[in-house]
């Protein structure tokens, strides 16, 4: 698998993103996720993402179950700050998101002190002694905590080598691109704004990264799904997409269908495509997800394809294109 850097890290192009199997949208066994970790090993991921959200520990610890028994130099492991997970008073209900997860629930907290409480606990989750990515998980409404709180936090961890690289998680570019100006950060995770429907990093986002050498963990690449299986009902950014959406996504699935090709196909490639993405991050369910995952980032896709795809306006004129499309 071809490999990029991200700051002083070694990494794989694809990596697996753990969200699936913190039960996102239906539960996930443990049998399952085993294998799906264990497929993904299988066919040369070394790029691992997780975080407390997922699941509420559910996924560090499936991930870190199966991580721990490998070579610790042989993988990379990224996961977030900014949630600790704490026990609600009295009863509550089942998540909106995450099914069949532990009783715990995420409280925002981007204060230094609590980020340092957040790395021990994922450690003991994880059942490592270190991570080698940190990242600010979705601080939209906390930028100034997360500033002088919890990238601070972050920063001395880089410092002292605890960790070898640091940035932010979010769905969304613009506070990104305020961080990037500010903090010096090793990359970020951008989930669902870059993709064949949402092309909102393009303009400001990336050109910054690549000027500042700050790489792009590339997530939501199906757009919460609806890029997979597009269809009335399918899920946008984690919601159900509405009816243009779905639209716009049965055109591309056309298009892709008259080129003889799948839609995961074209929207995984077109995402790897542009310089800026270091890894595409995939999530996945089950063994069979995975294996799908890779055998899309290698499905010949014709230039025809990417050159009527332009032709008609259904992406962005400044997105960059596989080569030889």
């Amino acid at each position: 698998m071809k490999r990029s850097r991200l700051g002083a890290l070694d990494v794989t192009s694809i990596g697996l993103g753990s969200a699936p199997l913190g039960g996102l949208f239906a539960p996930v066994s443990d049998a399952d996720a085993q294998a799906t970790i264990e497929r993904a090993w299988s066919l040369g991921v070394r790029f691992f993402d997780t975080a407390p959200l997922y699941g509420f520990g559910f996924a560090e610890r499936r991930l870190g179950a199966f991580l721990r028994e490998q070579p610790r130099d042989s993988y990379v492991i990224s996961t977030k700050v900014g949630r600790l997970l704490r026990a609600p008073d009295g009863a509550h209900g089942e998540d909106e998101h995450y099914k069949g997860t532990p009783r715990e629930r995420p409280v925002f907290d981007f204060s230094y002190d609590g980020v340092m409480r957040s790395v021990q606990e994922s450690l003991g989750r994880l059942g490592l002694d270190r991570v080698d990515v940190l990242l600010v998980h979705d601080p939209d409404d906390h930028h100034d905590e997360a500033v002088t709180g919890a990238f601070r936090a972050l920063q001395r961890l880089r410092e002292d080598g605890t960790v070898k690289a640091i940035g932010a998680g979010m769905n969304q570019s613009e506070m990104l691109v305020r961080f990037a100006e500010e903090v010096p950060v090793d990359g970020f995770l951008l989930a669902g704004r870059y993709t064949l429907l949402d092309q909102g990093a393009l303009a400001a986002l990336f050109p910054l990264c690549q000027a500042k050498n700050i790489g792009i963990l590339l997530g939501g690449i199906y757009n919460s799904g609806i890029l997979a299986n597009p269809r009335t009902g399918a899920k946008f950014n984690y919601q159900d997409a509405d009816a243009a959406l779905v639209e716009r996504a049965l055109e591309l699935d056309a298009l892709c269908r008259k080129h003889g090709t799948e839609l995961k196909a074209a929207a995984l490639q077109f995402c790897m495509a542009h310089p800026a993405v270091t890894v595409a991050v995939m999530g996945a369910r089950n063994a069979a997800e995975v294996a799908d995952n890779i055998a899309m980032s290698e499905l010949a896709v014709p230039a025809a394809f990417w050159q009527e795809l332009r032709a008609r306006k259904l992406v962005d004129t400044r997105a960059p294109l596989p080569a030889g499309a």
